[in-house]
């Protein structure tokens, strides 16, 4: 064994994540001492944070007792505590480097962290040999079956045993475990994309279309705000979850059921959801509103075709919610932000497939209708192609964990605005679209809804709860900057160039 060794991590070529780290050992007359584990200072040197929950120790009497070959559905992190091994290692998970070997020996001075579906084996070199592994996640019989196993003697994978098999010391078991060409592959831990059946959802199906790694979920399969629906589910299936589920009736969360509701789905669920990813080392992408922000204090110089890239919104803003949404999106994404592996996406305006603003808009124009629209609340529109792109794009290379903004580019719009740009392009004139400011329409929509209760009211012959449901607060200024995704190598097309893309493709 040598001692003091300079810690170091180094990548091995033929297994993408095996990893070999060399330990400081420190010794004199009495013995020796190690730091076995060292989190802060091995994540440091590029070694994943992987969250051990389980310590093992295998002794192991006699040089040549041979063990393996196991690939686990977990990481670990394999030391020796006393003696020297020969540890063979297998990639066992499907994909182009399944079947490739590295060997290494190891004593207390050298440690190996294995990746998930990575076949693990060693044998003695010296008696009284001590093999220890830190895993995380915990053992069961039902995490057992999910292994999977290649035989010690396997002729392709032609692993070159110190100690003969036929004078080693080996289970009956692991003499009984298939060739290489038996095995079947590991698959990958999935990600998970909660809300599938909503404008995002449509948009991420798009995009992760042909990866047979990703799973979809609707508010039927996991319901957010029913806790039995989390217990059903094995989580240590996933590395990643992509939440693109919320309760989105914005003005029904202003009523007494409707609050309810919302806080229901949007921070208990996601509170659920929190826990069950930061148990399992699993991703979470959160996806968020600008409705977090009140809009005040924004500088949103430029309008149409403007440069509103430099203003607005930034991540790093304190929340400051008008409305009950707001309040409840907010909520859940200061609970995910406490995850060491989380993405909060915030976006605003979101256009997709199903009914939305620019569709309604479409459809009036194409009836003749001249319509009011409100012109005092501006931001900028996202397409959810757009954002399930940039979503994906977080997710596949790697961005650093924290907030984005994820939106189309351009200056800022209002809403009347967009309705002009439209009506222009179904060959109607802008002046068609007359701009009102938010008072005058939440004061129209209160009237229509005051006549509609009072009219069913007479009906029925009962007094009582006059008036609808008002309308809850917006943000007047929405725009979100878009320095950080940008800088995270994400460049989402101009809001106006998508605008008419979609209306072409007849999607409006």
């Amino acid at each position: 064994m040598e001692f003091s060794r300079e810690l170091a991590v180094t990548a091995v070529g033929p297994i993408p994540g095996l990893a070999v780290v060399d330990l400081p050992v420190h010794g004199d007359g009495r013995g020796w001492f190690k730091e076995n584990w060292q989190r802060s200072k091995m994540v440091a040197l590029g070694l994943p944070d992987f969250g051990p929950v389980q310590n093992n120790v295998s002794f192991n009497g006699a040089a040549g007792t041979t063990r393996g070959i196991h690939a686990e559905p977990w990481d670990k992190y394999v030391s020796v505590a006393a003696g020297r091994i020969f540890g063979a290692w297998v990639d066992l998970r499907e994909g182009p480097t399944f079947g490739n070997v590295f060997t290494a020996e190891l004593d207390p001075s050298r440690a190996v962290f294995v990746p998930r579906g990575v076949g693990n084996a060693f044998q003695t070199l010296e008696d009284a040999t001590a093999y220890t592994y830190l895993v995380n996640d915990h053992w069961s019989a039902d995490a057992q079956a999910r292994y999977t196993y290649l035989n010690l003697a396997d002729a392709t994978a032609a692993i070159p045993w110190p100690i003969p098999l036929e004078r080693a010391e080996l289970s009956d078991r692991d003499r009984g475990h298939p060739a290489l060409a038996d095995v079947v592959p590991m698959a990958p831990r999935r990600t998970l994309v909660l809300g599938a059946g909503g404008q995002l959802g449509a948009a991420l199906r798009g995009a992760f279309a042909g990866n047979g790694a990703v799973e979809f979920a609707g508010r039927d399969d996991l319901d957010l705000a029913d806790p039995a629906a989390f217990a059903r589910r094995d989580w240590s299936a996933y590395t990643a979850v992509v939440n693109a589920a919320a309760h989105t009736a914005v003005d029904a969360a202003e009523t007494p059921e409707g609050r309810r509701t919302a806080w229901a789905a949007n921070v208990a669920g996601v509170s659920r959801l929190a826990r069950a990813c930061l148990e399992h080392g699993i991703t979470l992408v959160h996806v968020s509103s600008d409705y977090v922000f009140d809009g005040d204090g924004v500088d949103e110089n430029g309008g149409i075709g403007g440069n509103g890239g430099d203003t607005g919104h930034g991540e790093d803003e304190p929340p400051s919610p008008l409305g009950v949404y707001g309040q409840t999106k907010a909520a859940g994404d200061a609970v995910v932000s406490v995850l060491p592996r989380h993405y909060v996406v915030r976006t605003s305006w979101v256009v997709g497939s199903g009914a939305n603003f620019v569709r309604t808009m479409a459809a009036l124009a194409d009836r003749g209708a001249e319509p009011r629209v409100v012109e005092d609340q501006t931001g900028r529109l996202t397409f959810a192609d757009t954002l399930a792109a940039g979503i994906a794009h977080l997710l596949d290379s790697g961005a650093p964990y924290g907030t984005y903004n994820i939106t189309n580019d351009g200056g800022a719009l209002s809403w009347a605005d967009v309705a002009r740009e439209v009506f222009a392009a179904r060959g109607r004139p802008r002046s068609a679209v007359r701009g009102v400011s938010t008072r005058e329409y939440d004061d129209g929509v209160a009237a229509a809804a005051d006549r509609a209760s009072a009219g069913a009211n007479s009906a029925t012959g009962d007094g009582a709860g006059a008036g609808g449901t008002r309308r809850a607060p917006r943000p007047a200024r929405s725009l979100l900057r878009l320095e950080k995704i940008k800088a995270a190598g994400f460049d989402p097309p101009d809001q106006l160039d998508e605008l008419r893309r979609y209306l072409e493709a007849g999607e409006g």
